[in-house]
């Protein structure tokens, strides 16, 4: 993949070299769900936001090199009734998928194997500040310690059952909380960063 992918992007300069980070950034009901029953996010928008606040994605994106996303998180957001999103590059997680949809090429990467080597392979590319979406990619980046920030904004509502932001893991991971705001007066975001000190 890496000689591909070179001959792509040359070598991107990351705006914080040195800083290797994957942040995930990501909206939940109160007992932990990122989708429905159903794996809807309409309950995302329960909230009126008359103002149309992005509720701080554009500074968070402003900060990240690229996006690593799931094959089942890629599918829905390429299923929308929209332009594609993202400004920066997007590897998708997938050892199935062949081919990337024509229109989308130079903007989404397939990528496959280990976490840890595909990451290795993404930042020998010069892109250090990932931001990892998706249900499935973000608990196993969980369960390999690979997470530094969690910017988690939670939404006034219990779903009683759905998909799960978090999982089962394999030891305690401590985080301490950097940041928590109010957002449009119902929204509460918390940024939490990764204590590998304790």
């Amino acid at each position: 993949m890496l000689s591909i992918l070179k001959g792509v992007f040359g070598k991107n300069e990351s705006k914080k070299n040195g800083m290797k980070r994957n942040s995930v950034y990501i909206a939940t009901s109160i007992d932990g769900y990122i989708a429905d029953a159903n794996g809807s996010i309409d309950w995302l928008h329960s909230v009126p936001n008359p103002d149309n606040s992005d509720m701080g994605y554009g500074a968070f994106t402003s900060e990240i090199d690229a996006i690593v996303m799931g094959r089942n998180t890629f599918d829905t957001v390429h299923g929308f009734d929209m332009d594609w999103p993202y400004e920066k590059p997007v590897f998708v997680l997938s050892n199935t998928m062949t081919l990337i949809p024509e229109s989308l090429k130079g903007k989404v990467f397939l990528v496959k194997g280990g976490l840890k080597a595909v990451l290795s392979e993404i930042h020998a590319l010069g892109f250090e500040r990932l931001y990892v979406d998706g249900g499935a990619t973000i608990q196993n980046f969980l369960k390999e310690d690979l997470i530094d920030d969690l910017y988690l904004t939670t939404i006034p509502i219990l779903l009683g059952g759905g998909i799960p932001l978090f999982a089962k893991l394999t030891a305690v991971q401590a985080f301490e909380l950097k940041s928590s705001k109010v957002l449009i007066k119902q929204l509460v975001q918390s940024h939490f960063v990764r204590n590998r000190k304790k």
